[in-house]
């Protein structure tokens, strides 16, 4: 036999031999006689370097140092899922599904398996890349890490499988492994890891591969995307997954209604504790993908998926302190210092109150015993007080009445929670988190520059605001600690690059209180410029009759007209869709605060996009001005694409038909119920070309 025939051989046989081991859990041969091969194999590629493959099986020990992982933005967005804890929010979730569904609905039930989240790439049947997570919108890519995990398949099986594709899943520890790893830990005398998920996702960050390859780590897979995949449903997706050779949960069901999830979840709430992962749920999933495109997503998402969180484990423990944190946009929030616990395999030291409201509610003391749990087995939180042990001497929480950290006075507007720091531009913590938004991902994307070294930049005295990292210079930055010079010109580089981030992004990057992304998009194509959103109502002739009037006239009367100018701004924000009155009093308040005008005005000199591209304009009109959307069927155009469409056209999409309903845009396989709903509303259906022709 040939060298490459040989080579070709015994990678074959040896990926079989991996599958039915670490997916199917069915040895076929002994370790002894897999090693004796994997050894020939190795010298034989040695050998016969021409004939290398990057999906051999012997790319699994590592090896590979990796000193940076690059950042990767993904192909398909990966969405978090909202929380339910009761069969109501269940049973509410699933009203909601038929506003938008027809029919009977068919989901899929899914353990929810506490790990890592991994997106693995595929090209031709090969294993090509793997991304974390991250923020949902990019991850770090950790494909040589990955590479070494046994049950993540490096070549597939089969003839079917798509041309290019990526598959969701978690990279988990199981129990035995975990367990085995702090044994031979406390044997060297090192501190034991505290959970598998945390050990999990610190495997995938470790720079040498070599190191990888001896844990134990597993990859459970659960999730197909990218386009033209061949089948049509979730189900049939996991089946497709099995036979090309992933790691498919067994424990996966397809049930009827919401009686056939709550079986489910019922079931494996008692027998999950005899699995050898960890889990902290159940993950339902509407079954049809057609229903699920139909279904879409929100800003953080699916309307198709929910995660059911089993009950938290619960232990009580001594509250020692009170103490108040300052967030970026000066929000309070009360911290309990706890005598340490363990909950869930980790140590509680801090579990957050909330506000003043919760405090009161659950009458909360310094010196009380309480009972924490965390809230989706995640974050810590105090459910409620012993009372039969509370201290003889103990007295009401009083809540602060100044700021922490810079002493100025609180504040807590009507109908809110939470109590501010006003301070928003001489506060530390307020300094600092607004700075460090603005150079986040999703707003500025300013490479170079992360927490420490905002820090590190505000305590020198360099900056005091966003706006002055683009008067930064490089003398100034480089006696910093622990910057060299290439860190230096990255940041200088980081900041300059920043200045083509469209104009969306910049506005949500001024950290407006309750302007998320979504909110910054809306802001950005009603007005499309800054200029606009900040020109108020009338202004120029509110001001030319407070000249021409007399100069005794009282400033009590100019205040009220400053009054009459701000209201009409809030009705005329207000009036956008989806503005509340909340988001509109606090854009108000941003932009006539002098101190936040003069930061605009600098980051507009530093030349900063504040105004749509030409491109952007050229793509939206006002064509579809107020009038209200709803998609449903199969389009030739993706449904994205179409949404998009009417976003930049000025109109709204909705998910579900209402009396307030413009135009239905009717497809294919639309379903009965929608059609008869349309009718008795009157309102006007169209096709998809019907719709092209309006803009």
């Amino acid at each position: 036999m040939d060298p490459k025939t040989q080579i070709e051989s015994l990678r074959a046989e040896l990926r079989d031999h991996n599958y039915n081991y670490y997916v199917r859990d069915d040895s076929s041969i002994s370790d002894f006689e897999f090693d004796k091969k994997l050894e020939q194999l190795k010298t034989l590629e040695a050998a016969h370097p021409e004939y290398y493959d990057a999906s051999s099986p012997t790319v699994r020990v590592g090896g590979e140092v990796t000193k940076n992982f690059n950042t990767v933005k993904h192909i398909n967005r990966m969405y978090s899922l909202d929380n339910s804890y009761s069969l109501e929010d269940l049973q509410d979730w699933e009203k909601r599904l038929h506003k938008i569904v027809d029919g009977e609905v068919q989901y899929v039930c899914e353990l929810k398996y506490d790990g890592a989240s991994i997106s693995l790439h595929y090209e031709n049947g090969k294993f090509v890349q793997a991304v974390t997570r991250g923020d949902g919108t990019q991850g770090d890519d950790v494909t040589t890490n990955v590479r070494t995990i046994k049950s993540v398949p490096l070549q597939l099986k089969g003839n079917d499988v798509p041309a290019k594709f990526e598959i969701r899943g978690e990279i988990v520890l199981p129990w035995d492994g975990f367990h085995k790893m702090n044994e031979e830990r406390e044997e060297q005398g090192l501190e034991l890891y505290r959970n598998p998920r945390n050990t999990a996702s610190g495997s995938l960050k470790l720079q040498d591969s070599a190191v990888v390859a001896t844990r134990p780590l597993e990859c459970l897979l659960y999730q197909l995307a990218g386009e033209n995949l061949p089948y049509k449903t979730q189900f049939d997706g996991l089946e497709a997954a099995r036979k090309w050779g992933f790691k498919v949960p067994p424990q996966s069901k397809l049930v009827d209604g919401i009686d056939g999830v709550l079986e489910f979840v019922n079931h494996w709430d008692v027998k999950r504790k005899n699995l050898p992962y960890e889990t902290d749920g159940v993950v339902i999933k509407v079954n049809k993908l057609q229903n699920q495109e139909e279904l879409g997503f929100t800003a953080k998402a699916p309307r198709w998926a929910m995660a059911y969180k089993f009950s938290a484990e619960q232990v009580s423990t001594r509250l020692e302190e009170i103490t108040y944190q300052v967030g970026r946009t000066g929000a309070i929030t009360p911290v309990a210092n706890l005598e340490p616990v363990e909950i869930s395999g980790t140590t509680v030291k801090r579990a957050s109150l909330h506000n003043a409201d919760q405090i009161e509610k659950l009458d909360i003391r310094e010196g009380d015993e309480v009972f924490v749990e965390k809230g989706g087995e995640i974050i810590p939180k105090i459910v409620a007080v012993d009372l039969l042990k509370r201290p003889e001497n103990s007295k009401p929480t009083v809540y602060a009445t100044n700021c922490p950290e810079c002493g100025t006075e609180l504040i807590r507007k009507e109908g809110e929670a939470q109590h501010y720091c006003p301070n928003d531009m001489g506060c530390p913590p307020q300094v600092k988190g607004r700075i460090q938004h603005f150079i986040s991902r999703k707003a500025m994307d300013i490479d170079g520059i992360g927490s420490e070294t905002v820090d590190q930049l505000v305590e020198a005295g360099l900056i005091k605001n966003y706006a002055d990292l683009y008067d930064l210079q490089f003398e100034q930055i480089i006696p910093l600690e622990r910057m060299a010079e290439k860190s230096a010109k990255n940041m200088i580089a980081g900041i300059e690059a920043s200045k083509k981030i469209p104009f969306e992004r910049v506005l949500f990057g001024l950290g407006i209180r309750y302007v998320g992304e979504t909110v910054a998009k809306k802001l950005a194509r009603h007005y499309k410029s800054m200029d606009a959103l900040m020109t108020m109502p009338e202004l120029e002739n509110q001001e030319q009759d407070l000249f021409n009037n007399d100069s005794n006239e009282s400033a009590d009367n100019n205040t009220e007209r400053s009054r009459s100018v701000k209201a009409e701004k809030l009705q005329q924000l207000s009036a956008i869709p989806e503005i509340g009155e909340r988001i509109a009093e606090s854009v108000v308040e941003f932009i006539t605060d002098p101190l936040h005008l003069e930061v605009i005005e600098r980051l507009k000199a530093a030349g900063l996009q504040f105004s749509l591209s030409e491109e952007q304009l050229s793509n939206t009109s006002d064509a579809l001005a107020g009038k209200s959307f709803v998609i449903s069927g199969v389009f030739e155009m993706s449904r994205n694409d179409l949404k998009k469409m009417i976003e930049d056209n000025g109109g709204k999409v909705s998910s579900s038909l209402s009396s307030k309903t413009d135009y239905l845009i009717r497809g294919e396989n639309m379903g009965p119920s929608k059609l008869e709903k349309a009718e008795k509303l009157e309102i006007k259906m169209i096709s998809e070309q019907e719709f092209l022709a309006m803009v």
